[in-house]
């Protein structure tokens, strides 16, 4: 029961992540349509919005787990057989998590870069 919770949760997590990282690149796609327009390369702004996601993703897994790591002494109690700081757990979930953070920055990146300049010109 609880490696089903554990997996809800996670799962929950991801799409979390998904959809902050997707709004916060739906708010900026004229942003990314005027770059373009100026010359920006698309592939320049797909790698500057992923650097953004991924530089996110970093501050958050280190305050994640950084948390995680001190509060998971308050749940010794409950666990049998496995640490409370099991570093395979961490890094399995951290790992996960930095992965569908990477495909969300991309996948949205890649949709913002579709943008016509000329829209985003005449939106301004």
């Amino acid at each position: 029961v609880l490696t089903l919770f554990a997996g809800v949760s996670l799962a929950l997590a991801a799409v979390g992540i998904y959809g902050v990282i997707s709004y916060s690149v739906a708010k900026r796609t004229k942003e990314f349509g005027i770059r373009i327009a100026l010359g920006a390369q698309p592939g320049a702004v797909r790698n500057l919005e992923l650097a953004r996601g991924l530089a996110l993703t970093a501050a958050g897994l280190v305050l994640g787990i950084g948390g995680a790591y001190v509060l998971t002494r308050f749940l010794t109690t409950f666990l049998f057989g496995v640490p409370a700081n099991d570093p395979t757990t961490f890094a399995g979930v951290a790992a996960l998590l930095a992965l569908v953070a990477a495909a969300a920055s991309y996948i949205a990146a890649r949709r913002a870069t579709q943008v016509d300049p000329l829209v985003a010109l005449r939106a301004e």
